[in-house]
């Protein structure tokens, strides 16, 4: 079970975009994703007739390291660690560290 995934709200805590937050688009492997907003980059990108597609220059998201980025907590209004932990009747869930309060309902 990973503990981050596609749809999480997040905030980056270190890089050049420290401190911004937006939702997890997608993962790429084990350890890089993409978030919406964050990490943009400026691609010069050259024309191509066949696909349709426009040359110039073009925005768009890199890919971050899984360690640059945590959960962030709604109640506390910060990033936060979180944790897995297996409830009574054997579901798997992940919860904030601070306060234990459970994400997977």
């Amino acid at each position: 079970m990973r503990k981050i995934r596609k749809g999480d709200d997040v905030v980056v805590i270190t890089g050049k975009d420290k401190g911004r937050r937006g939702l997890v688009l997608r993962m790429l492997d084990e350890g890089h994703l993409l978030v919406e907003g964050v990490n943009k980059v400026k691609k010069h990108m050259k024309q191509n007739p066949v696909k349709g597609v426009a040359g110039g220059i073009v925005e768009k998201e890199m890919p971050l390291d899984i360690s640059n980025i945590a959960l962030f907590n709604p109640a506390t209004q910060k990033a936060d660690r979180v944790g897995i932990k297996v409830l009574e009747d054997g579901r798997k869930v992940r919860y904030f560290k601070s306060n234990g309060e459970v994400l997977d309902a």
